[in-house]
């Protein structure tokens, strides 16, 4: 999609250099999505894989687990700008005899004032599968080339310098799907829209990999796809970690190098060399439209 990145002009400032140049910038456009019809979420993204982000969403929400819960997903032609459409409304029409969920099934966000547990306990109610039988088994050596695997897919990061990534990986190191998105929950939603419309859903023996940090929103996220291992580059929250505890995902942060934490499943991790995968997923990458 050509509007993922915006370009314009700018002053660039070295020393005492001092120079006119054309910048590239990351795309952020409001998407609305509407559930049969009728406004459901408004979130700022970046345009591109819409309808694997509006799938994503409702996977989040508990909303749907499988492609067939899903009858169309299209853009609203009545959204426009000058006469053009924007393409930045999206209607999801369920499946006959497939429930709409509640607004705001469970809590995601930070600053909603609600409390540890009633996050925890909505995410358990919710959730379709449980992450603590997966088998997955992945090597240290692995885990520790993720960052580098997850941003040589980057291909709009290295326009713009200003966008999250989501990857998600075989425990073998190898990509299935890579997305990119300046809000780093959509960008994991990407992912779960892509898994749900190629019928993969529930994720097991794979490995998601984010470019930022592994708040609560993000692990619930893995915990609703059937994720059992989230790894991060920076920090988890308190409560991303108590949640990775309570579903059996093997949650690891700061990894950066050869260096990690891992707070919760380190069973999952083995010290040893080339530990492979007995999914069968296949290794062909997904990525976003450049």
């Amino acid at each position: 999609m050509s509007r993922v990145t915006v370009k314009r002009r700018i002053l660039r400032v070295n020393d005492a250099a001092r120079t006119r140049a054309i910048d590239a910038l990351a795309a952020e456009e409001p998407l609305e999505i509407r559930l049969n019809g009728t406004p459901l979420t408004v979130t700022m993204r970046t345009p591109g894989d819409d309808f694997d982000l509006a799938a994503g969403f409702l996977v989040s929400e508990g909303a749907v687990g499988a492609a067939d819960e899903i009858e169309t997903i299209r853009y609203c032609a009545g959204a426009t700008v000058d006469g053009q459409n924007t393409y930045n409304v999206l209607d999801v029409r369920l499946a006959p005899g497939v429930p709409a969920p509640e607004p705001r099934n469970f809590y995601t966000t930070s600053s909603c004032g609600v409390c540890g547990k009633a996050s925890l306990e909505a995410v358990r109610t919710v959730a379709r599968w449980r992450a603590g039988a997966d088998r997955a088994e992945l090597a240290q050596s692995t885990v520790a080339s993720l960052p580098g695997r997850l941003r040589a897919a980057q291909r709009v990061f290295d326009r713009t310098g200003g966008l999250h990534a989501a990857g998600l990986f075989t425990p073998a190191g190898e990509p299935l799907c890579v997305r990119e998105d300046v809000g780093r929950h959509n960008a994991v939603d990407k992912l779960l829209g892509w898994a749900l419309r190629a019928g993969r859903l529930p994720l097991r023996e794979t490995v998601l990999m984010v470019s930022g940090r592994a708040s609560f929103e993000l692990v619930q996220k893995a915990v609703m796809g059937g994720v059992p291992v989230l790894a991060a580059v920076s920090a988890p929250s308190s409560l991303a970690v108590e949640l990775a505890a309570e579903e059996g995902l093997t949650l690891i942060g700061f990894l950066r190098g050869n260096s990690m934490n891992v707070y919760t499943g380190e069973r999952r991790l083995s010290a040893g060399e080339g530990v492979t995968s007995g999914a069968g997923n296949g290794s062909a990458v997904a990525r976003s439209p450049g």
